[in-house]
Order: C-alpha cells, then sequence, then structure tokens
C-alpha cells in the first residue's frame, strides 16, 4: 500500500476531488493548513493597510491505496491542481506497512 499526500491550493479542492472520483477514488482525508515554500509571503489588503502573510493557506489531502494506484492517483492530482503558478502545491508518495480498519478488523488492502 502506498499514502499519497497532496499539498494543494484551497480553491484546486473540488477539482481534485472530483478528478480522483473519476478514478475510483472515494476514501481521502482532507485537513486545512498553512506553509510557505518558493511562494515566501502572499500580500493582501484588510481596509486601508496591506500586510503580508507568509504561511499560505492550503489544503492537504491523504490517500491510500493499493501499490498499483498511487501513480495513477499522483498524476491525476497533478492534472487538476496544476495552474502553472507558483504556490501549485507538492505531492508525497510513501509506503504504508499496515492498515486495519477499526470497525471490522480488516486488514491490509481489504480495510482500503
Amino acid at each position: 500500500m502506498k499514502k499519497v499526500e497532496a499539498v494543494i491550493r484551497k480553491e484546486k479542492f473540488g477539482e481534485v476531488k472530483a478528478a480522483l472520483e473519476e478514478i475510483g477514488t472515494l476514501s481521502l482525508n482532507s485537513i486545512e493548513i498553512a506553509g510557505s515554500g518558493e511562494q515566501k509571503e502572499f500580500k493582501q489588503q484588510w481596509r486601508a493597510s496591506e500586510y503580508a502573510l507568509y504561511l499560505i493557506p492550503k489544503m492537504k489531502l491523504e490517500i491510500v491505496v493499493p501499490d498499483d494506484l498511487a501513480e495513477v492517483l499522483a498524476e491525476q492530482v497533478l492534472k487538476a491542481a496544476w495552474t502553472g503558478n507558483i504556490g501549485d502545491g507538492m505531492v508525497f508518495i510513501s509506503p504504508v506497512d499496515e492498515a486495519v480498519r477499526v470497525r471490522t478488523g480488516e486488514k491490509g488492502v481489504d480495510a482500503l
């Protein structure tokens, strides 16, 4: 099994979720996060003042899939999240040793 973690723009979440549903991926976890990378800062204006945000709001998706789906899933995320601008995000793929469904006790790929 593999865990695919994607950090994407918040406004791209709907498109990414729809792209994942196209390949049959319905189970995912999403978390609102804030971070920085190449983008460094983001300027916003509130009332008459301009201020800089150094931690940019993003969404983090975590999806565990069988080994053979990890690359396909990552490609779907990359296509759906892409704008071509700095701050589009990152995708990480890492191994998962075990998964256990709490309700049934199913293990491994059966738990997914």
